[in-house]
């Protein structure tokens, strides 16, 4: 299969804690680490695991951290073809507390930089993949990447997919996260698939013609390390499931899957399932 994402990255700087610190309290931290994240880039190389190679068109700061941060995923394991357009702003950064149950606590700096259409990227390229996942771009980007035989975009996306006024193969939303909620007319045209995922409790699907499911949490396939992440492993192992002919309710069972064992990795990409065995 070929897959792809166009999203963006933020660079992580992770801090392991005890407890989020409460107001005026000091907290000390037994581990520190720093690597790129974001919903598009945990996605990217999530979606190469599983196809075997992957391409990701993103933005990035035209800095250290921006050039780092494209190096880097280059060479984690999966194949990931990084093509970015490069902003002269300071590449997006975050600080993420991960406490003593594997919860994650995020803060972001910057603004979050997603593609253009006018961006001089392969663009053409897309319209020879199975499956892509949207996480950022302008109105133009979202347009090229529905070119893909399968789109899928996450409801932090919302107002550009709106605008752009193009049919979603699928939507990934949050049960519990208001930032990430979707309801049916806040797209012009309702997606053939809206997923809702709720963390432990599982999560539920429903598609335009009416059928519904549900499903529950994957077991671990080993012990709590930290939960950043497992929201875009799910995601991109749901584009990938529904990329690859996958029904509704299959696709969901391999998404958790994926999104199961992103939670058993030190941050998001040590955990990641590396093919669909």
């Amino acid at each position: 299969m070929r897959v792809g994402v166009v999203g963006h990255v933020e660079w992580i700087e992770f801090a392991r804690v005890p407890d989020v610190p409460a107001g005026g309290a000091i907290v000390h931290a037994s581990e520190v680490w720093e690597e790129p994240g974001g919903g598009g880039a945990v996605a990217a190389v999530q979606l190469a695991k599983l196809g075997g190679g992957g391409l990701f068109l993103t933005a990035l700061g035209d800095d250290a951290l921006g050039r780092h941060a494209a190096t880097t995923l280059a060479e984690l394991p999966g194949g990931l073809r990084v093509e970015a357009a490069w902003r002269p702003v300071a590449q997006r950064r975050g600080f993420v507390h991960i406490d003593a149950r594997g919860e994650r606590t995020i803060t972001v700096i910057g603004d979050r930089l997603g593609p253009h259409g006018d961006d001089d990227l392969p663009w053409e390229e897309v319209a020879g993949c199975d499956a892509v996942y949207l996480t950022a771009g302008d109105v133009a980007a979202v347009r090229h990447a529905r070119r893909a035989k399968v789109l899928v975009g996450t409801a932090r996306a919302l107002p550009a997919l709106a605008e752009a006024g193009v049919a979603l193969d699928a939507l990934v939303a949050s049960a519990n996260d208001l930032g990430e909620a979707y309801e049916p007319g806040d797209l012009p045209s309702e997606p053939a698939l809206v997923v809702r995922t709720a963390g432990a409790a599982g999560g539920s699907w429903e598609t335009a013609d009416g059928a519904r499911g549900e499903w529950a949490a994957t077991p671990l396939p080993g012990p709590v390390e930290d939960a950043y992440g497992c929201g875009d492993s799910f995601a991109a192992g749901l584009t990938y499931a529904l990329g690859a002919g996958m029904t509704p309710a299959e696709a969901v069972q391999l998404a958790a899957r994926c999104g199961a064992a992103c939670l058993t990795g030190r941050g998001p990409y040590a955990g990641q399932l590396l093919s669909t065995d």
